[in-house]
């Protein structure tokens, strides 16, 4: 991989792991270490939706969702802190260091590094959002050599709060003026009305397909993340974690499968 990157090495590059594409972590933890070797700053931003509702399963709690955002009592932001910030977060660390990439598990409210406040359109109750990001902390890591872990749940004014995964590591990239977004999913990319997979989209073919219904429920906060770390200068892409190699194509932007995003 290291002989065919850009000249952005250096640069934080953000890798969102989507919950449902955690069963293939180990190929993504070898995409990032291989990341690291070529220069770049991996930071890991890491959902865990099937597990929160899993564990919410076991208790006897339906889990509820609206465009995509989890609808969040005090009960389900304990499973979710619990869950996230704990057993996933701690379990991808374990991943990272035995395979020899020094990584370092943290919470957005770790440091005040992600601030929220509770979300209002809708209310889902202990939900947030994302207020703004404090970069000193995860650039601390990065300078100290460490791989950034980061759960998503945030530091609100009375508490914490829980954050869309996606929009957390659309505002870390914003931040921390990444070179690069990458979304992994478990599914290749996003989708027209047609069903065909778009190998690039702009802005205006975004909100176009969003009032066509073709980009609906969990790919909003995705495209929305997507779009806000074009903001900050950052390339975004959304991709099929499960491919090989799938980091790397993007960093190299050689990628032939998933959605680029242009500016």
């Amino acid at each position: 991989m290291g002989n065919c990157m850009n000249d952005t090495r250096g640069k934080p590059v953000v890798i969102k792991l989507g919950g449902s594409a955690l069963p293939h972590r180990e190929a993504v933890i070898r995409d990032l270490r291989e990341a690291l070797d070529a220069g770049y700053q991996p930071i890991l931003v890491h959902g865990g939706g099937p597990v929160i509702s899993a564990w919410l399963n076991r208790i006897g709690k339906v889990a509820e969702f609206v465009d995509g955002l989890r609808v969040t009592d005090e009960e389900t932001l304990e499973v979710a802190t619990m869950s996230l910030a704990g057993k996933i977060n701690k379990e991808l660390v374990a991943i990272l260091q035995l395979s020899g990439t020094p990584a370092f598990g943290m919470a957005g409210a770790d440091g005040g590094c992600v601030r929220a406040k509770r979300m209002t359109t809708p209310d889902l109750g202990f939900v947030g959002e994302v207020v703004g990001v404090d970069p000193r902390p995860l650039h601390a890591l990065m300078d100290a050599g460490y791989v950034p872990v980061v759960a998503p749940i945030a530091l609100g004014e009375r508490g914490l709060l829980n954050i869309n995964a996606d929009t957390v590591a659309g505002d870390i990239a914003h931040a921390t003026g990444a070179e690069i977004l990458i979304f992994l999913t478990d599914v290749p990319g996003v989708k027209d009305t047609s069903g065909a997979v778009r190998a690039t989209l702009t802005r205006a073919e975004c909100a176009s397909l969003r009032r066509s219904g073709a980009i609906s429920g969990g790919m909003i906060p995705k495209v929305d993340a997507c779009l806000r770390a074009l903001d900050g200068g950052a390339r975004a892409a959304i991709a099929d974690g499960r491919d090989a190699d799938a980091i790397g194509v993007h960093l190299r932007s050689q990628a032939t499968s998933g959605t680029v995003f242009l500016p």
